[in-house]
């Protein structure tokens, strides 16, 4: 395990008192440092459909020519500006100059629908909203948008690019314990969270998380996930600026377009949701099914060695071992793969670290900016979600059961200020000395690594009086993801007096599982041949369960349930 005492932050100490004043420095102060330090080496990058990149100079001048233009049209501290869009370096360059203004960003998910989107600029209230040309004329006539300006150049005189201060303009900066950015969470048709994120708060958990993981300027990142989301933001956008690292933007999850780019940016860090590893391990196992028994075998047989050496010694042989597995599937230049916004299953964190990945999991919320946990690569648990940041921060479980399960509870320097004009919702996590409730449940070891159970609100309670906790049995499933595309767990009354639950599998069965059987989705010739595949991957999947956790009820979907923009399923059913 890493010394507590280690700080990656240390050479920030040359800059105190010269670049920044405060404990920490505001993202402003931080991009300025990285821009000094690898002014010529690339910061934002996307293919369209050719390689264009921006060096940290170039993106540093674009910043500041915007911050001044917000600044002449009277945007300071205080003030908030929204932007909505794909991946893009104009997306970015209005998030970085909106904070150089002095100014809170609003980032909002581009995959909301227009209403959605109405509701959170009305709770927000922006002077200024940046958005992709696919909603710019809409938004335009809309009066909640504040001024509308664009991040494409289909639109020349509103382009990000194009604004341009007519005089020299003294911006009056942001401060440590600002609001930096403003991110909305879940309810955005009722009354949105808007969670408030203090400069202080990201720039800390940035340079704090880097304690459990070691990045250089020389990595590139790869922003395929929304980068609105907050793991996104930090994860990726924030971490790569805080070392001088290169961000290649990612527009598209078509397969396809994903390898290309994985493959034409180098790329080293990986970053993704359960879903996206999920199906890029289904593929590269078929691949390796494809080639026969006796092949598969072999195979298997050398990914158990390869990681039975990276746990004894710490050295990873996979890498060179399955070089060619891992070039065909446009993974061979990954450095390290981190799955976060969701648990990922055991098997599948195994899996990709004897193909010899550097695979690692994370945990977090908006709510603490979110990092908080994070397996180190030179001793991982693959039943953690990582280990807490100590010393720097603290975590405790509140109300521990008998097996020392209970809600996770987090206090440190990168938790919320709160959220935005919502007094009473802030005062029901967010104790008077520091201490958020994350509504999580798990328990913690003697070494400081988190296991998670599920969320305490979708807990299901059975007949024999048992905790079950649905997102343990979903993860169970995720090497089945070639036969199943959504599987969501959920609890249904069996006794109204003793209000005990059985427990129900909600299963959309995969496209390859049709082509698999021969049958059309949705005809009458599939419903038995689909239910009785599914019906035999759940009872596999029994075997390995507690009794009181074992799937007693199968439905099978015939539409896709509704997903979020970060791939996880909107648990919005009734119950």
């Amino acid at each position: 395990m890493k010394s507590v005492t280690r700080q990656p932050w240390a050479f920030l100490d040359s800059w105190r008192g010269k670049a920044f004043f405060g404990q920490w420095p505001t993202m402003p102060e931080m991009f300025r440092i990285s821009a000094e330090r690898y002014g010529d080496r690339p910061c934002l990058t996307v293919f369209e459909p050719n390689r264009v990149s921006l060096t940290y100079n170039e993106t540093l001048a674009k910043v500041e020519q915007l911050a001044a233009w917000l600044s002449e049209k009277g945007i300071g501290r205080g003030d908030h500006v929204a932007v909505s869009g794909k991946n893009s370096p104009e997306w970015a360059v209005v998030y970085l100059g909106t904070l150089f203004a002095g100014a809170t960003v609003v980032p909002i998910d581009w995959g909301l629908h227009d209403g959605e989107i109405e509701n959170l600029l009305r709770v927000a209230k922006p002077k200024f909203f940046f958005v992709d040309e696919e909603r710019y004329e809409k938004f335009s006539k809309i009066k909640v948008s504040g001024k509308v300006y664009s991040l494409s150049p289909s639109f020349p005189d509103t382009y990000v690019y194009g604004l341009a201060a007519k005089k020299k303009i003294q911006i009056e900066a942001a401060h440590e314990e600002d609001i930096a950015a403003i991110m909305f969470t879940s309810g955005t048709t009722g009354n949105p969270k808007g969670v408030m994120l203090t400069h202080r708060n990201l720039v800390a958990d940035c340079y704090i998380a880097q304690s459990n993981l070691d990045i250089y300027s020389t990595d590139v990142f790869y922003a395929l996930l929304p980068i609105h989301h907050s793991y996104t933001m930090l994860a990726v956008f924030i971490e790569a600026l805080s070392v001088g690292a290169e961000i290649v933007f990612g527009k598209s999850m078509a397969v396809s377009k994903m390898l290309k780019e994985l493959r034409e940016g180098k790329i080293t860090m990986l970053l993704g949701v359960p879903l996206l590893f999920n199906k890029l391990l289904a593929g590269i196992l078929k691949g390796i099914r494809d080639k026969g028994i006796v092949v598969y075998g072999i195979m298997k047989f050398l990914m158990a060695v390869s990681y039975m050496i990276k746990k004894i010694t710490g050295k990873n042989p996979g890498k060179k071992i399955f070089h060619s597995v891992l070039e065909k599937a446009s993974l061979s230049t990954v450095r390290i793969a981190i799955s976060g916004g969701g648990p990922l299953a055991a098997s599948v964190f195994k899996v990709y670290n004897e193909l010899g990945i550097d695979f690692i999991q994370g945990y977090g919320l908006t709510e603490t900016s979110p990092i908080v946990a994070l397996n180190p690569i030179e001793n991982f648990k693959i039943e953690s979600v990582g280990s807490y940041f100590h010393p720097h921060m603290e975590m405790k479980i509140l109300d521990p059961d008998e097996k020392g399960v209970g809600e996770v509870a987090i206090r440190g320097p990168m938790v919320m200020k709160g959220y935005y004009n919502m007094s009473a919702e802030t005062a029901e996590v967010l104790s008077p000395d520091g201490w958020f409730r994350t509504g999580d449940l798990g328990w913690l070891d003697d070494e400081y690594y988190l296991y998670l159970c599920g969320r305490a609100k979708n807990m299901i309670v059975t007949e024999g009086g048992k905790n079950v906790y649905p997102e343990e049995i979903e993860n169970a499933f995720q090497l089945y993801y070639n036969d199943i595309e959504q599987i969501t767990v959920r609890g249904y009354l069996i006794d109204t007096a003793t209000k005990s639950e059985g427990i129900e599998a909600l299963v959309y069965p995969s496209d390859d599982l049709h082509k698999r059987l021969s049958v059309m989705r949705g005809t009458p010739e599939s419903v038995d041949p689909v239910y009785q595949a599914i019906e035999e991957i759940v009872e596999k999947v029994n075997k390995t369960l507690q009794p009181y956790q074992r799937i007693g009820k199968i439905t099978i979907l015939g539409e896709a349930l509704e997903m979020t923009t970060t791939r996880k399923v909107k648990r919005t059913y009734s119950r």
